[in-house]
């Protein structure tokens, strides 16, 4: 998410005046395992979860048959220490937008879960466009 560190806020409110601040909270089990399922093909980006999105055949990619990695800050120890330091960095900044009182928190497992939530908050703000 951004902004992530309370200075990358401030820059924010340099540029925009906020209005409406999501924040999903995310067990940090669900977090460490989705991320260190990820693996990706180096050469495109292409990117594989292998609990809801793998490939074809383990370890290799769908479209070109080479190799599959795992990124170094996506094996299960990196991504343990990435969220700790995240969690530590984005509190101050959830504070601020929860003092500014446009602070917006859901919390769950599954997006098809929490995505209807965010969904019905997002249209109560955002007006729906019309077609000409």
């Amino acid at each position: 998410g951004f902004p992530r560190t309370l200075g990358q806020a401030q820059a924010l409110d340099r540029i925009c005046e906020l209005d409406l601040v999501i924040s999903l909270n995310i067990p940090f089990e669900t977090l460490k395992d989705r991320l260190s399922a990820r693996w990706v093909h180096p050469a495109s980006g292409r990117v594989y979860n292998m609990d809801f999105n793998p490939p074809h055949i383990q370890g290799v990619d769908d479209l070109t048959g080479e190799p599959l990695v795992q990124r170094e800050d996506d094996k299960p120890e990196a991504v343990a220490a990435r969220l700790r330091k995240y969690k530590d960095a984005a509190k101050p900044v959830i504070e601020l937008y929860k003092s500014r009182g446009i602070l917006h928190s859901f919390s769950g497992t599954e997006t098809n879960k929490i995505w209807p939530y965010v969904y019905t908050l997002l249209s109560s703000k955002i007006p729906p466009l019309l077609s000409e």
